[in-house]
């Protein structure tokens, strides 16, 4: 890993886990609202998962991290629920995507440091 990608993947992967994790609590709270109101939510979960997809595909074209094209899959995988309106079922999928995005960081962090570019 090149410190370019490394600073890249690291930054991203910062946002990209916030993203993942307000998510993951938008599930939490569509499953305990009135039905009505379920639809509102599940409508902000899919632009947030579409925000998070558009910045995972950024990640992978500035980093060339192939691991960003398993965070894409699973995001993707994770839309299809949500647009089948299973949104309350996709807490899984985030919790994945949140693994393979830690995995990334956790990688660029440490070549940082490494570097002496992160204490």
């Amino acid at each position: 890993m090149e410190t370019r990608q490394a600073i890249i993947s690291f930054s991203q992967s910062e946002k990209i886990k916030s993203g993942l994790i307000w998510c993951s609590q938008c599930v939490h709270i569509l499953q305990n609202l009135p039905a009505p109101e379920q639809q509102g939510a599940l409508r902000l979960l899919q632009a947030l998962v579409a925000m998070i997809g558009s910045e995972a595909q950024v990640s992978r074209q500035a980093s060339q991290d192939p691991v960003w094209s398993e965070v894409d899959k699973i995001l993707n995988n994770a839309r299809i629920m949500i647009d089948s309106g299973v949104g309350h079922e996709v807490d899984y999928h985030f919790t994945q995507a949140l693994s393979q995005v830690n995995r990334i960081g956790q990688r660029a962090m440490t070549h940082l440091m490494d570097k002496g570019l992160l204490t």
